[in-house]
């Protein structure tokens, strides 16, 4: 598959990985605009996390992530979808 995309997008994609994982339990969120604005966003996430009785849980194994789910050349920075994840597990 890395082949194709090379030739189809005239990109480098030779260290491009492919994994899953369990990711277990997470607070997650649809961030919508600027990346910059993020902040925000998590510390909604943060407080309803909180809020419900759970603590964040990222270590080396349980990663925070982002999932883009629109393209920053193509979209305006107003539209800009993302998936914003994070592990949590009940606080102990």
């Amino acid at each position: 598959m890395t082949g194709l995309s090379t030739k189809k997008k005239k990109q480098d994609f030779s260290k491009v990985e492919f994994f899953t994982y369990d990711e277990g339990v997470c607070v997650q969120c649809m961030h919508i605009g600027s990346y910059d604005d993020e902040p925000t966003t998590v510390h909604s996430m943060h407080e309803y996390m909180k809020e419900n009785g759970y603590e964040l849980d990222i270590t080396d194994i349980r990663l925070h992530h982002e999932i883009y789910l629109s393209d920053p050349r193509k979209c305006d920075v107003s539209k800009l979808r993302t998936v914003i994840r994070h592990p949590i597990c009940k606080i102990k």
